[in-house]
């Protein structure tokens, strides 16, 4: 008893002179509490900015344990990370998620459901095998649980714990975490899927410039030349298959901590794997628009595979011609040279 109140007496005589507002020498640091000038900060918040502006690098201490990284006491820029969640990664989250939805909304109110132009042929041709469509959707449903699971990881605290109360939040983030994590490997596997079946397809051309100041076929009138991808969903393909890649990388990264690389590096990746995240729901969630409710016949491409041949007509006129055997002068819609 009589050497515990002697330690516990040691330890309040150590804390006085910090309680005091002492000196505390920390790579040639002033005293804490005051500032330069000498007058003292007016709140802990001023404090702690002080601090941080006083250490020139990371403060470390001695460990004899393997890890290193438990040596790590104090690191300035574990504060420009954080800050960077609380603030930056949810004005860059909302601008893109919300702009893009009301982008969408606002488009279809004013231009409606692209109808197929000359209306439905009766006859189909094959857009998409068995194989491709797998591909496909294995992404796709693996990304719409990862893009959700993410945003809750993100979000979800400020947006979805006040309306759903702390319980069902704590099972919804649960069950999110070991989705997020497990859903990766097959979101992996279909990306590198549709890199094998589509990327010779997805080359950009000059024809994918014809197509953009075309608009597309969703502005104005008339539609561009393409073959079987057009400049839009070249962009969309490339987007998906890099922009997932990256993310897939960085996920990795803070899937296996410390494995590849250290703290800086690991405050990087979940910067890069945010950012990247919630740019790629915004361009998916245009995908889907157009591929659902948008665009009339276009959802039969991933569905059944079968598409209308008037709506191929229209948004794939070369490809419709290769695959015919009618693309040679004279014969079928006109050749656009490259």
């Amino acid at each position: 008893m009589t050497n515990r109140l002697t330690r516990l007496a040691a330890a309040g005589l150590l804390a006085l002179p910090l309680l005091a507002g002492g000196p505390a020498f920390a790579q040639g640091a002033g005293p804490v509490g005051q500032t330069p000038s000498g007058q003292q900060p007016q709140n802990i918040s001023e404090q702690e900015v002080q601090l941080f502006q006083q250490l020139q690098g990371n403060v470390a201490g001695r460990v004899s344990i393997p890890d290193a990284k438990a040596s790590l006491l104090i690191q300035p820029e574990g504060k420009s990370w954080r800050d960077f969640q609380r603030e930056e990664l949810k004005l860059i989250g909302g601008i893109a998620i919300f702009g893009i939805l009301a982008v969408l909304a606002i488009f279809f109110a004013t231009r409606g459901r692209i109808k197929i132009e000359g209306g439905p042929a009766g006859r189909t041709i094959t857009r998409f095998n068995g194989l491709e469509r797998f591909a496909h959707w294995l992404t796709a449903s693996c990304f719409i649980v990862l893009g959700l699971s993410g945003l809750n990881i993100a979000f979800g605290r400020a947006l979805l714990l006040p309306v759903i109360g702390p319980e069902a939040f704590t099972a919804v983030s649960q069950a999110g975490k070991y989705a997020h994590n497990y859903l990766s490997f097959p979101f992996t596997l279909g990306v590198v899927l549709m890199f094998l079946l589509w990327a010779k397809d997805n080359i950009p051309n000059k024809l994918d410039i014809d197509w953009l100041k075309a608009g597309g076929g969703l502005v104005g009138k008339g539609h561009a030349h393409a073959h079987r991808f057009n400049g839009g969903q070249k962009m969309i393909f490339w987007s998906t298959v890099l922009g997932g890649g990256a993310i897939a990388a960085t996920g990795y990264f803070l899937m296996f901590p410390f494995t590849v690389t250290d703290m800086a590096g690991m405050q990087l990746a979940h910067i890069v794997h945010a950012v990247l995240g919630v740019l790629l729901i915004a361009m998916i969630l245009a995908h889907i628009y157009i591929g659902s409710v948008g665009m009339e016949g276009a959802f039969a491409a991933m569905g059944s595979g079968e598409v209308d041949l008037n709506w191929a007509r229209a948004h794939h006129d070369l490809w419709v011609q290769d695959m015919m055997g009618t693309r040679h002068e004279g014969r079928g819609h006109p050749v656009a040279a490259e």
